[in-house]
C-alpha cells in the first residue's frame, strides 16, 4: 500500500531521475511524452539529470539533427518531443490549446482567413528544406500582407500566436539552431511521414505515458499537464483499464503503472533543477513535494524564480546560475538551514551541474 510520502520517491524514479529510464534523449522525452522546454537551457540540463553522465553539448547536437524537437504541444507552452509523436500528440491537444488562446487570437485578429494566410506564405517560404530564424519569418509574413505587430498588439505578441497556431496545426516545427537563435522547418520535412492515430488510441497512449512516467497523480493534475479536460482524462482512464493501478491516498484517488512505491535514495540527496522541470511542474497540485509556505515564496519570486532545490524529494529553496567562459556560479536561496551533510550534498549537485557545462562550479 503506497503512502503520502512515499509519492515524491515514486516520481523521481519514475521520471527518470533517481534511476535510469532511458539512455538517449529521445528514449527519455519519448516515456514522459513531452518534457516542458520553454526555458531551452533548463530543458537541456532537465535531460542531463535523466541521462547521467551527460553535457550540454550532447544534448545540443541531438536536438539539431532532429533526435528531439521543440514545439507548442500543451498548456501552452514549448515542449520537446519525439518524432514519433510530433504528428499525433498535437492533433490530440491542439483543439483544447486553441481553446485556451481563443481570446488572444480574437484581440490579435488573428481569424480563420488571416491565419489562412500565413500558412500559405510561410509554407512558400520554408519549402525545400529551409530553416528560418523568427525574425526572418516575420519578413515573410509582412510581404505578403500580414502584419506582425500594431493595431490592438499592445504587447508584440501577433508574431508569437501565428507561430504558435502553426506549430499547434502540425505546419512548422523547430529545426537546428543557428547561433543561439531556434529557426523554424516545415514539419513534413523534418519529420517522418506516419500515419493519423484515432483519437481514442492517442487518448490511452498519452494516458498511459503520463501515468507511467509522472505517476502517482490524479485526474486533475494530468488534465492540467495535457490540456485535456477531466472528461476527456476520465474517458482515457476507463479505457486503459489493468493497464493502470490506482490507489485512495489522504483522499485522493492516484494513478501509477508500477504498484511497488520505490526505496528512498540515501539522505541526502539533492537535485539542482529547473522551475520546469517535469517533477515541479507536471503536476497541479504539489503539495506532495513541498510545505504550502515555500510555494507561497516561490510564487513570491515572480519572474525572478528560474531554479529550485530539490532534497530528499522536498523543495528545499531556489537557486541561480552565473556562467562565465569556464565557470558557472550557483547562488543558493533556502527555505531552511541546512546540515553539514546537506550542504556537502548541495556541493555534490553543484559539481554535476558545472560538469554537465565543461565548467567549474562554484556554491555560495
Amino acid at each position: 500500500m503506497m503512502r503520502f510520502s512515499d509519492i515524491p520517491h515514486a516520481r523521481l524514479a519514475n521520471l527518470g531521475l533517481s534511476r535510469p529510464v532511458g539512455r538517449t534523449p529521445v528514449e527519455v522525452v519519448g516515456r514522459l511524452g513531452a518534457m516542458q522546454a520553454q526555458d531551452f537551457a533548463g530543458a537541456k540540463w532537465s535531460l542531463g539529470l535523466r541521462l547521467w553522465p551527460a553535457s550540454d553539448a550532447a544534448i545540443e547536437e541531438a536536438f539539431n539533427r532532429g533526435d528531439i524537437l521543440r514545439t507548442h504541444v500543451l498548456r501552452p507552452t514549448w515542449h520537446f518531443v519525439t518524432p514519433a509523436d510530433a504528428r499525433w500528440l498535437p492533433a490530440l491537444t491542439a483543439p483544447r490549446v486553441h481553446v485556451t488562446n481563443g481570446s488572444m487570437y480574437r484581440l490579435l485578429e488573428l481569424d480563420e482567413e488571416t491565419l489562412g494566410r500565413s500558412a500559405e506564405a510561410m509554407t512558400r517560404a520554408l519549402s525545400g528544406g529551409r530553416q528560418l530564424i523568427r525574425n526572418e519569418l516575420k519578413d515573410v509574413l509582412e510581404v505578403a500582407g500580414i502584419p506582425t505587430a500594431g493595431g490592438r498588439d499592445r504587447s508584440g505578441q501577433r508574431l508569437a500566436y501565428i507561430l504558435m497556431w502553426a506549430e499547434l496545426e502540425g505546419l512548422i516545427i523547430s529545426g537546428p539552431r543557428w547561433g543561439k537563435q531556434f529557426t523554424y522547418m516545415l514539419l513534413d520535412e523534418r519529420v517522418p511521414a506516419a500515419p493519423s492515430m484515432p483519437r481514442e488510441e492517442a487518448l490511452a497512449e498519452l494516458i498511459r505515458r503520463y501515468y507511467q512516467s509522472h505517476g502517482p497523480a490524479t485526474a486533475a493534475d494530468l488534465s492540467r499537464w495535457s490540456s485535456l479536460t477531466l472528461a476527456d482524462v476520465r474517458q482515457g482512464l476507463e479505457a486503459a483499464g489493468s493497464a493502470l493501478h490506482r490507489e485512495e491516498i489522504e483522499g485522493q484517488t492516484y494513478w501509477f503503472t508500477d504498484p511497488a512505491p520505490p526505496q528512498a535514495q540515501p539522505s541526502p540527496t539533492v537535485y539542482l533543477m529547473s522551475i520546469y522541470d517535469e517533477y515541479t511542474i507536471g503536476y497541479k497540485d504539489r503539495s506532495a513535494i513541498g510545505e504550502a509556505e515555500y510555494g507561497e515564496r516561490m510564487q513570491a519570486l515572480g519572474n525572478a524564480l528560474q531554479n529550485v532545490i530539490i532534497l530528499d524529494g522536498q523543495i528545499a529553496g531556489t537557486w541561480r546560475r552565473a556562467v562565465t567562459k569556464s565557470a558557472v556560479t550557483v547562488e543558493l536561496n533556502l527555505f531552511r538551514s541546512l546540515s553539514e551533510g546537506e550542504r556537502a550534498a548541495v556541493g555534490k549537485a553543484a559539481e554535476q551541474y558545472g560538469e554537465f557545462l565543461g565548467k567549474t562550479s562554484e556554491v555560495f
